[in-house]
């Protein structure tokens, strides 16, 4: 009996050693539908399976929903209408430049909402790399990835008739058939905003098997033989005979011409086989995911983190493009012409300054050059810095944050953009109203006449206003970094004006009309009006540049610890304020059940880590703790609320790894809980730094004593130095909380205040 509880031990060991030996791959340790059972009403990250590989121009994604439905893929469908080639950023930003392929048996149907084939979660695959479905009616697809291109392949079961469906969709499409050549080229728009007249995709699909019959459909009627039509909406459609050969579908686009996509296919793809470019994906996530290496968790807290660094390495996506010679050139979303030069887009600067950008100017440092040459030359071609791009200028949330995002990679060393160039962008940007209110910066007469945006004048005025004064922060730092001391001067003053607003009567971020006075009767609960998507609880914390300075405000470091904690004590109750109804976000902080906590959106993610900045570095070690082991898992309820184009991935990234970018701009990380017992970051330069947590576990989550390159270390952050010059940081963890580490001044990360001093 002994023997045979041996054997099941020993089997049982050799199983689980064999699994890790077979899920070594870090890319096969992601899991893309991880946030994708979401809705309009409740996001558990508002994400879709995208095939992909890291910031690539085109996506490719199974389609559940109907054309224009921004949940283009949810879990809790059971059909698929289309393998979509996607742009998409956020649902609520939806979609451009999009076509879909859906093969068919026996008979077609050209509408979205009719021609779904039902399939089971059972029959799918889904990896970064490669996705594959058997749909109920028998036919197998599989999707793989370059940066321009995709290959596709399908194999029909045995059914008389067997077709391929493009959907052009509506807004402008273009589709002409040449059966000789097995090839269909043309263009796509349906853009949801934000980009010129002359905005196109141009698209090119190529089929390795002989068409048999062929015809276009438009304007409710089909065209049997039909070779090309431009009409508001085309669908183009192919009929083989191949019995269950597989077909394969080359296909690629571009944002300039057809030419160039023609180029783009034979350069990303040209006669490589479907397994070929998996293969070549694959290993390209393989050696970006393999920059940061994690081991001594459990092997879901490791698929979590992988699925949360994929998220983060797919936005901003290239807009860029590459000319017979390999430079890069773009179509401007800004003016719509052709320029020299790098182009990103797709990317929300309220949500991805935070943690995204500063992700990749430490471990990422070549792709952040190419993304800041891209926002000066968005400047250059369209007169304003981006604030959300897709592609271009779109009206969606506040604040300058593309100057965090220079700034923080100009003190990082990086110098691919134009200071001058870049600093007159900033004095634009922060002195102009724009022609969306997202652009420039709405009520900005007001702000540097009153020192904050007034409330009512202004919507959202009090988010503005701290998204004002740090970027106004920012500015000062990248004045002063390139030796401009008047602007230095002009722009740490203005840096203050987050006081403005902090009202001593309530201890909280408030409103003030025009005439300065305060907004009643105020309740903290309250979202919307003088708020973004949130209320008081959530933007009294957003003063990153100058923690010191807030907690001098709020009567000091024990009664602003006492608020943090507060925070999360707090009835998680709110009231809907000027919205009038429930938004996600709201429905979403009230289910985390962390009181006032509301991490499935952005503005308080930062605020955990301001215990760092308090002398009180063991309780940023608990909550975030609890916060990673609560809110994120890897399925497809895995997150808490939006995902927001990598950011909300970005905070468990960073947290996981031990440490987080407070206030990028700085060149100072706040130290939290590592999740791991041991994680590599390998640089670009071939430098590493290991953070050794030997005996972490779920209990011992307290850092007791911490060793930087073997010297006892007592501050509560890391810098840009310590990590990029590499080494280790080893650090001993405890049950107990250590309330004699870090509670001095001089432990403490950047604050303004204290740089004043």
């Amino acid at each position: 009996m002994m023997m045979d509880h041996l054997k099941r031990y020993i089997f049982l060991a050799f199983l689980a050693a064999s699994f890790r030996l077979f899920a070594e791959s870090p890319v096969d340790k992601v899991n893309p539908l991880m946030g994708t059972e979401s809705t309009y009403a409740f996001s558990y990250g508002n994400t879709y399976p995208a095939v992909a590989v890291p910031w690539g121009m085109n996506f490719w994604s199974p389609q559940t929903g109907a054309n224009r439905d921004g949940w283009m893929y949810s879990y809790a469908q059971k059909f698929i209408c289309g393998f979509r080639q996607t742009h998409q950023p956020s649902p609520w930003i939806n979609d451009y430049g999009t076509f879909s392929i859906m093969p068919q048996i026996d008979s077609l149907v050209f509408q979205d909402k009719l021609r779904g084939a039902s399939f089971s979660h059972q029959n799918e695959t889904a990896k970064p790399y490669y996705y594959k479905v058997k749909f109920d009616n028998g036919i197998t697809t599989e999707i793989a990835p370059t940066e321009r291109a995709a290959s596709l392949r399908i194999i029909f079961p045995k059914k008389q008739e067997q077709y391929i469906l493009i959907d052009g969709y509506d807004g402008g499409s273009s589709l002409s058939i040449d059966p000789s050549g097995r090839r269909i080229t043309g263009y796509v728009k349906n853009n949801s905003g934000g980009v010129p007249s002359n905005f196109a995709n141009y698209i090119v699909l190529e089929f390795d098997k002989p068409i048999e019959d062929y015809g276009l459909f438009y304007g409710g009627k089909r065209y049997p033989k039909a070779l090309n039509s431009t009409h508001d909406h085309v669908y183009a459609y192919l009929k083989f005979n191949i019995g269950q050969k597989p077909l394969e579908i080359k296909t690629a686009s571009s944002f300039i011409s057809l030419e160039q996509a023609q180029l783009n296919l034979k350069r990303e793809i040209g006669i490589a086989s479907f397994d070929d470019v998996s293969s070549k994906a694959k290993q390209e996530w393989n050696k970006q995911l393999s920059r940061i290496e994690v081991d001594g968790g459990t092997l879901e807290q490791e698929a979590t983190f992988y699925s949360c660094l994929y998220r983060t390495l797919l936005f901003p996506r290239k807009f860029y493009e590459l000319n017979g010679k390999g430079k890069p050139l773009h179509y401007s979303p800004y003016d719509g012409k052709i320029h020299d030069g790098y182009m990103y887009t797709d990317n929300g600067f309220w949500d991805t300054f935070r943690a995204v950008h500063p992700l990749f100017t430490l471990v990422y440092p070549s792709v952040s050059a190419e993304v800041t040459a891209s926002i000066v030359n968005a400047y250059k071609e369209g007169g304003w810095l981006p604030e959300w791009s897709s592609p271009g200028y779109r009206d969606c949330m506040v604040g300058n944050n593309s100057i965090s995002i220079l700034t923080d990679a100009w003190v990082k060393g990086i110098r691919s953009f134009d200071a001058k160039t870049a600093l007159e962008a900033m004095i634009h940007q922060a002195n102009n109203q724009g022609p969306i209110n997202s652009v420039g910066r709405n009520g900005y007469e007001a702000y540097n006449r009153l020192g904050y945006v007034p409330y009512p004048e202004f919507s959202e005025a009090t988010a503005k206003t701290l998204e004002y004064a740090y970027a106004d922060w920012c500015i000062f730092r990248f004045a002063e970094a390139i030796g401009d001391k008047a602007i230095a001067k002009k722009y740490r003053k203005q840096a203050f004006n987050y006081k403005n607003l902090l009202n001593p009567s309530t201890g909280f971020m408030g409103s003030k009309n025009g005439e300065g006075k305060w907004r009643e009767p105020f309740d903290a609960t309250e979202w919307g009006g003088p708020f973004t998507e949130g209320s008081s609880w959530h933007y009294t914390w957003s003063v990153m540049h100058d923690p010191e300075g807030l907690s001098q405000l709020l009567g000091g470091h024990e009664h602003t610890a006492y608020m943090l904690d507060s925070m999360f004590r707090a009835p998680n109750t709110f009231k809907v304020g000027t919205y009038g109804f429930v938004i996600h976000e709201m429905a979403e902080m009230a289910a985390i059940n962390m009181g006032q906590y509301a991490h499935g959106n952005q503005p308080v993610q930062h605020a955990i880590y301001l215990f760092d900045y308090l002398g009180k570095p063991w309780r940023a070690q608990f909550h975030l703790r609890n916060v990673m082991d609560k809110l994120y898992h890897a399925n497809t309820k895995g997150y808490c609320g939006d995902e927001d184009n990598g950011q909300t991935s970005a905070w468990y990234v960073f947290s996981a790894l031990g440490f987080y970018p407070v206030c990028p701009g700085t060149t100072e990380y706040a130290l939290g809980s590592p999740l791991f017992k041991k994680a590599t970051i390998t640089f670009e330069t071939g430098k590493k730094f290991i953070i050794d947590a030997a005996n972490n576990s779920k209990e011992n989550i307290y850092i007791q004593d911490a060793f930087l390159n073997q010297k006892s270390y007592s501050k509560n952050y890391l810098t840009f130095d310590n990590i990029r010059k590499g080494g280790t940081l080893k650090l001993k963890m405890s049950q107990i909380p250590n309330a004699k580490r870090g509670i001095l001044s001089k432990n403490s990360p950047y604050s303004l205040t204290k740089f004043n001093e």
